[in-house]
């Protein structure tokens, strides 16, 4: 028998604020009294760290991993983006699905879990996250690298860069590359993409905006096709088309 077809295309999504309509950092510690120390990241200490001590605080204060996960189960999904998943159940044969995300595993893997999609995804990238010996949820930071423009816990262009050669290692090349993101963090991996490939940033946020400053100040250095989104239906509809035929 022979093997069956590798997918065509590598589809690349973000959690915080593009697969979810809020950023789950914020939303755990809504409604909550913190300690000024911890109201913003002070200076020298990276956000990464920032959240490991917020979510000490939390258990502290006696909030357990089972409401923090309720509270990331219960997160909105971006506009159409139930409708964007519906429309790739139906085409897993196609699509190859990867999240890249500054969140962390507990809360992405709780949310897409809750919401029926774990399964569509190959692959979670996201900052490490546990439970240490009082029942705290501990944060790390995903890896180190050397990129001037990423915060220091996580790259994604580093992620994807090794990610496209993992898989061209097991011989599967992708005709295309496809990014739904909305953050700066979600420009800097974006800026691999080739002519073929397209970039999916949600419209007005910071990864929409540092494409079009790139591209008006260097014409053509951006190579991606650009399709900003408000609901994720337009992606939905941008990859029907690219599908019809294959």
């Amino acid at each position: 028998m022979s093997s069956p077809r590798p997918p065509l295309f590598l589809l690349i999504f973000d959690f915080d604020e593009t697969l979810v309509d809020e950023n789950s950092d914020d939303s755990v510690q809504r409604g909550r009294a913190l300690p000024e120390r911890l109201r913003q990241s002070p200076r020298g200490v990276s956000y990464n760290e920032h959240m490991r001590r917020v979510l000490a605080w939390l258990g502290e204060q006696g909030v357990s991993p089972a409401e923090l996960r309720a509270l990331y189960e219960k997160l909105p999904l971006s506009p159409g983006m139930a409708e964007l998943f519906q429309f790739l159940s139906k085409h897993r044969e196609l699509l190859e699905l990867v999240l890249i995300s500054d969140a962390n595993t507990f809360g992405v893997e709780a949310k897409l879990r809750a919401a029926g999609l774990r399964s569509l995804f190959r692959k979670i990238f996201s900052n490490p996250a546990s439970l240490d010996r009082r029942g705290f949820l501990t944060l790390g930071p995903y890896h180190r690298h050397k990129c001037q423009e990423c915060p220091e816990n996580m790259c994604k262009r580093k992620i994807l860069s090794e990610y496209l050669a993992e898989r061209a290692r097991e011989d599967v090349e992708f005709q295309r590359v496809l990014y739904v993101g909305d953050g700066a963090n979600d420009f800097c991996p974006a800026g691999i993409l080739r002519a073929a490939d397209v970039a999916f940033p949600r419209k007005g946020y910071p990864m929409h905006r540092l494409i079009q400053e790139k591209q008006e100040k260097q014409p053509g250095a951006f190579q991606a096709a650009v399709v900003p989104w408000e609901s994720a239906l337009e992606v939905a509809r941008y990859l029907q088309e690219l599908l019809r035929g294959c």
